[in-house]
């Protein structure tokens, strides 16, 4: 294993998810801030660790095992802990998650069959508007007159919608490999 700054960044993601665990708990406006702050940083850190990564030729392998993980690890604990508190729809968190873990599991069946799916664009958009909604949602505190919550559940929405059409999307490229 390559211990360089990208894999030393995504392994730091993972070590601040239960950080971010904990401070979800502390109560009200600091558990909003402290939360949020580590969801943000952790969220960063996965931009850095991608770019540094290619900017410096430095991609390995345990960086393209783990940095998938640490994403997911990330956006599950998260969704997870906003159900748990009611400030997200069980629905919505199991239509993200169940997608993650499918995508995880068909990837890993196509890797095996030498078929590498590359990550979309709309994936990236997905990623982009999870990020953003879970933000929302765990600074669940009003700017300048918006409601953070709300703005959070719509982006989270939207995001859901993305998630099953980037599911669709992965299925229709895997859909040769199943069919044989």
């Amino acid at each position: 294993m390559k211990w360089n700054i990208p894999n030393q960044l995504t392994v730091f993601r993972v070590l601040l998810i239960p950080v971010l665990a904990f401070v979800f708990y502390i109560p009200d406006y600091w558990g909003y801030i402290l939360a949020t702050l580590c969801f943000f940083i952790a969220s960063i850190t996965d931009w850095f660790d991608g770019y540094l990564a290619r900017k410096w030729n430095e991609t390995s392998e345990f960086g393209r095992f783990l940095d998938p993980v640490a994403d997911k690890l990330l956006v599950i604990t998260t969704l997870v802990l906003l159900v748990e508190d009611q400030r997200v729809p069980a629905f919505l968190a199991v239509v993200i998650i169940g997608r993650e873990i499918m995508v995880s599991a068909l990837r890993e069946w196509l890797a095996q069959r030498a078929t590498v799916v590359h990550v979309s664009q709309l994936a990236k958009w997905k990623t982009a508007f999870q990020m953003l909604a879970i933000g929302g949602l765990l600074w669940h505190i009003d700017v300048l007159g918006v409601n953070m919550h709300m703005l959070g559940l719509i982006l989270l929405w939207i995001a859901a919608v993305l998630t099953m059409w980037s599911a669709f999307e992965y299925l229709k490229v895997a859909w040769k490999e199943i069919s044989r």
